[in-house]
């Protein structure tokens, strides 16, 4: 779905809706309702009794450009880019030619302009009715939207942004260093809103590298192990800032947690049982091998797990001793929020009415127009993170 999000629909809108959307609506909106994969909150070092691979693990399926997700959750994508050194405009500093650009998806050279121009990136496109948690583990993101609020985050940093009833906003990727690669790797991930929420204000959070917690600590084994909590508090560790207070991640009840889990070769940890009714999935993105609940797991695959029963991790697949790798696990979880789905593109609304209007909206207001002189801006080279939130308040990190 990344290509069809970010791209097919942003040229519709463009050009506007009128009867386009209302084939487009009939092939591409999809109801999904309550997508129930069981996911949760986890954790603990210990190695207890612990459940088997067989009543664990409920289904395994191979990671693509997007992962697959379960409700609350509406997407969620791994950007690993290892763009070259940049040039004066903050672009690579090498030939465009042989990229379609405008939609650079194919990863040439390893490495994508998506829809950036001179820039990487995606350029001014709006959202309404779910939320934006974005993970910048490597590289730089400079970030402009219709309200004014502006930023350059990254290295660990965080932004997580509510929709609500409508925002543009654009996410270009400056490559500042001119003499070096400028590798850039993030987790973009969506989490629904319920209808109650769908149309509040928009709401833009800063979570700085220093103020997410990262939970250290090692497996009987001395085996190191590290736990990153953007949201859901792991046992032992730190809390997480607060969610945006619309999110259904700030209803306790919803037991959302967002982590990456990273553990030295052959470390183990017991993850335990969550609460019954949730969601959780892991996402092995790297590593030599994993195994999960005994039972060795493929490289590059979602594995959705049962929420009440607990398990051990370990990394590694049993038959390489020799291995030098870590290995890294995206884990999402929460309840279900257990209504309609009806997504088309940016918009996620629970009626494909709301999704019309949503359209029509966007056609009539903008959403708050745009503010910025161009549709890909970013910053000055050496502006340094920092936050410039729509009450004009300065946010920097420590």
């Amino acid at each position: 779905m990344e290509k069809r999000t970010r791209r097919d629909t942003l040229k519709l809108l463009a050009t506007g809706a009128g009867a386009t959307l209302s084939a487009a609506v009939a092939t591409d909106c999809s109801t999904k309702g309550n997508r129930a994969h069981p996911a949760a909150t986890a954790t603990t070092v210990a190695t207890a009794s612990a459940a088997s691979g067989r009543d664990v693990i409920q289904s395994l399926t191979p990671l693509g450009a997007q992962w697959p997700v379960s409700d609350p959750f509406v997407f969620c994508a791994h950007h690993d880019d290892h763009y070259p050194a940049g040039n004066d405009a903050l672009g690579p500093a090498t030939s465009l030619a042989g990229r379609n650009i405008g939609q650079d998806f194919e990863g040439k050279d390893g490495w994508r302009m998506y829809h950036g121009e001179v820039v990487p990136g995606f350029p001014r496109h709006p959202h309404r009715g779910f939320e934006t948690v974005t993970v910048v583990r490597t590289g730089m993101l400079d970030h402009s939207d219709s309200l004014g609020a502006t930023a350059r985050y990254g290295g660990g940093d965080v932004q997580w942004l509510t929709a609500g009833r409508g925002i543009q906003h654009a996410e270009m990727f400056p490559l500042l260093d001119k003499r070096q690669a400028n590798p850039l790797e993030l987790f973009q991930i969506w989490m629904n809103l319920p209808a109650v929420d769908k149309m509040v204000d928009p709401h833009f959070s800063m979570f700085w590298n220093d103020k997410v917690p990262r939970h250290r600590f090692r497996d009987p084994s001395g085996r190191a192990i590290q736990i990153t909590t953007v949201a859901g508090r792991f046992p032992g560790a730190e809390d997480p800032p607060a969610p945006p207070p619309h999110s259904w991640a700030a209803r306790p009840q919803s037991d959302v947690a967002i982590w990456t889990i990273k553990l030295a070769p052959g470390a183990r940890m017991t993850l335990p049982a969550a609460t019954a009714g949730a969601n959780r999935a892991l996402y092995f993105f790297r590593g030599d091998g994993l195994q999960v609940a005994g039972q060795a797991i493929p490289a590059n695959h979602r594995i959705v797990v049962r929420a009440d029963l607990a398990f051990d991790l370990v990394a590694g697949d049993g038959r390489n001793s020799n291995a030098s790798e870590q290995t890294e696990i995206l884990l999402l979880q929460g309840r279900p929020i257990n209504e309609p789905v009806v997504q088309y593109g940016p918009f996620v609304m629970n009626t494909e009415t709301e999704i019309r209007q949503a359209f029509a909206d966007f056609q009539a207001t903008q959403f708050g127009g745009w503010p910025w002189p161009a549709p890909d801006p970013v910053h000055a080279r050496n502006s340094g993170r920092f936050a410039l939130h729509t009450d004009g308040r300065l946010d920097k990190p420590a």
